[in-house]
């Protein structure tokens, strides 16, 4: 372990002046917005007071006018559609947004979401089948489908319609089907291009709802009630949580504190979730792995039917196996760190090199990408887990933002059965015995591309503050930025101050530090930094310390706490 390098922000007082007279806000929050990358005050106004109706028109996506009307006709005609997901909370939350919608219009509408604990090199193998079954003549992906061209072509083959709605990177082969719905599209004039699945699927049904509008002079729709699945589904994939997709999930999040879905209010109780001041952070940490673990070790299609449920004693009985199936995925996660922590006591040259690259035929293929990104966080290196068998190799990479993936996966094709994802999280599918020759490329390309410093971990601090700053008002003011997630931290604030005690040990991994700054004394928490005590162990040491500050409330009394991501010896 090593202590992190801080990356001060830009100094541009000229700039701080001109947006704290143009917006009447605090210098320290000014500063904030610069080291966010806004440089005029039309952008930041825009960030900071987004509405609803600023939300761009989902006509902008090529091919959606085909879509509505291929969804259209299908109604008209009584025809079976079938939605196809994946079987993340993207996927989940996407295929029950469009299920609900079209069954609102009288569709008749299926789904189906793909159990891929087992490994399969076909990413829609059961698709076919199932649309056979149900008779289905049109077949609509949500957050999946891109990559799948040559299954595609076997689907229309069989005389069913296809529209991929997506937002992963497409590959060079492009699915030749009714429409494709996708921002990341080469060609697409849609603005946003970091919507998730669930945003796109909201764009048709956006969509649908504006062309219905136009016929009938009442309508069924409130758009308002589905962005509690869009900001479930936004976080749950890691969104940017800028420009539209902040306005979908600040004001889904709105809608889940009230939601009326039955499933949802089952498993936001079961989570210990308080509605009031829910933030991503609630979502991400504690509803969305529980809908993730049925994707992981059990069957996906369970997360969309908690999502449609009606029924309160159904929902209560599937949101406790929910939570059941959590704690036995978080029992196998467990198992699998310790193997991980073993192979790189026994072989720490594993983790010595630019990239990393671990393979086990013990490892359950749910949960890798769990361990990719805990990996490539806790050594800030590109990471590739596989877990094997049967001869394959299902593979889950996540990297740091100098190393973008699809290129290297692009470059490795033949070696793979088949891959797709993003630059900055991807998936692939190998035979076993291709995997030494694969690491050995990935790990010699991320050993060409990064420099050292690039895999020293990075702190991002925001803004230098004074302990006299950090008020009530302040604090309410830094609501202004929320939601806080991907791309848009929690802001981290340093001040140089006093240590007025010794750091105490808390549950042995955690340090409870008591600071002075001026007249002003506040307590902090530095998680996971027990390792560095003796570093810190002198009283009236001068340290410099970055924190993000909260309130804490305690038998009815409120306090203004630091939570410490990292401290310096001043």
């Amino acid at each position: 372990m090593r202590a992190p390098l801080w990356v001060f922000p830009p100094h541009n007082p000229h700039l701080v002046e001109e947006i704290v007279r143009a917006l009447n806000i605090s210098p320290v929050i000014a500063q904030l917005l610069i080291s966010r990358g806004f440089s005029t005050i039309p952008e930041i106004h825009e960030f900071l007071y987004s509405k609803l109706p600023q939300l761009y028109d989902p006509d902008l996506f090529p091919d959606m006018d085909v879509a509505v009307d291929r969804i259209l006709l299908a109604i008209e005609k009584g025809e079976s559609i079938l939605i196809y997901g994946d079987n993340d909370v993207d996927g989940m939350t996407a295929a029950a947004l469009l299920v609900e919608f079209l069954r609102l219009l009288k569709a008749s509408v299926f789904f189906v979401i793909p159990k891929r604990a087992a490994l399969q090199t076909s990413m829609m193998e059961d698709a076919l089948s199932c649309a056979q079954k149900r008779n289905c003549t049109l077949l609509i992906t949500v957050d999946c489908g891109i990559t799948a061209a040559k299954e595609i072509e076997e689907v229309i083959a069989h005389g069913i319609d296809v529209i991929v709605t997506d937002h992963h990177e497409p590959t060079a082969k492009l699915p030749h089907c009714i429409a494709t719905l996708n921002p990341k599209l080469l060609n697409s004039t849609y603005p946003n291009r970091e919507l998730t699945g669930v945003g796109v699927a909201f764009k048709l049904i956006h969509a649908i709802a504006n062309r219905w509008s136009e016929k009938e002079e009442t309508h069924p729709f409130d758009l308002k009630s589905y962005l509690d699945l869009v900001a479930l589904g936004s976080i749950g994939d890691m969104a940017s949580l800028k420009g539209e997709n902040r306005i979908l999930v600040r004001y889904g999040l709105k809608q889940i504190q009230e939601t009326k879905r039955v499933g949802l209010s089952k498993l936001l109780a079961l989570s210990h979730v308080k509605t009031q001041n829910l933030s991503p952070i609630d979502v991400a940490s504690k509803i969305t792995p529980r809908l993730n673990s049925l994707g992981r070790i059990s069957d996906p299609a369970k997360g969309v039917e908690l999502l449609l449920l009606k029924s309160e004693e159904e929902a209560q009985k599937l949101a406790n196996e929910l939570d059941i199936n959590n704690l036995e995925r978080q029992k196998i996660e467990r198992a699998a760190m310790d193997e991980v922590e073993m192979m790189v006591l026994e072989s720490p040259e594993l983790v010595s090199q630019k990239a990393i690259v671990l393979a086990s035929k013990n490892w359950h293929p749910g949960i890798i990408a769990i361990l990719s990104a805990r990996l490539a966080k806790q050594y800030n290196r590109p990471t590739l887990i596989l877990a094997i068998e049967d001869g394959i190799g299902k593979g889950s990479l996540r990297t740091v933002p100098e190393f973008p993936l699809l290129p290297i996966l692009q470059n490795n094709r033949e070696l793979l059965l088949n891959f797709g994802g993003h630059d900055y999280a991807a998936g692939l599918l190998i035979r076993e015995e291709k995997i030494p020759l694969f690491r050995k490329h990935f790990i010699a390309a991320a050993e060409k591309k990064l420099s050292d410093q690039d895999v020293i971990p990075k702190l991002h601090v925001d803004s230098k503050v004074h302990f006299r700053d950090l008020t009530f008002d302040f604090l309410e003011s830094l609501q202004l930025l929320e939601p806080f997630g991907q791309e848009n931290p929690p802001p981290i604030l340093y001040s140089e101050a006093v240590q007025i005690r010794a750091p105490r040990v808390l549950k042995q991994y955690h340090l409870k530090f008591c600071l002075k700054e001026s007249d002003r004394i506040l307590e902090g928490i530095g998680w996971g930094l027990a390792w560095r005590k003796e570093e810190f162990g002198k009283i009236g040491s001068l340290l410099r310390v970055a924190f993000t500050p909260h309130i804490h409330h305690f038998r009815g009394q409120a306090t203004i706490q630091l939570t410490i991501r990292d401290v310096q010896l001043s």
